[in-house]
């Protein structure tokens, strides 16, 4: 899947300026997830079903 032109955002939550935390991106009908400190690395891909599911257990950690 080409995620040249997909808009990468973090979370409003973190407050860590050094780039460790996670990025995603939405892109048609899944959720894209990678490293900011490695944005050209590799990139999880989840359907919005298990995105929601995975959000939801990190969540309840």
């Amino acid at each position: 899947m080409d995620l040249s032109t997909a808009t990468w955002r973090k979370s409003s939550y973190s407050g860590d300026n050094q780039g460790d935390c996670i990025e995603l991106a939405n892109a048609s009908s899944i959720v894209a997830m990678r490293d900011s400190k490695d944005p050209d690395g590799p990139k999880l891909l989840l359907d919005r079903h298990d995105f929601q599911r995975f959000a939801g257990t990190i969540k309840n950690l």
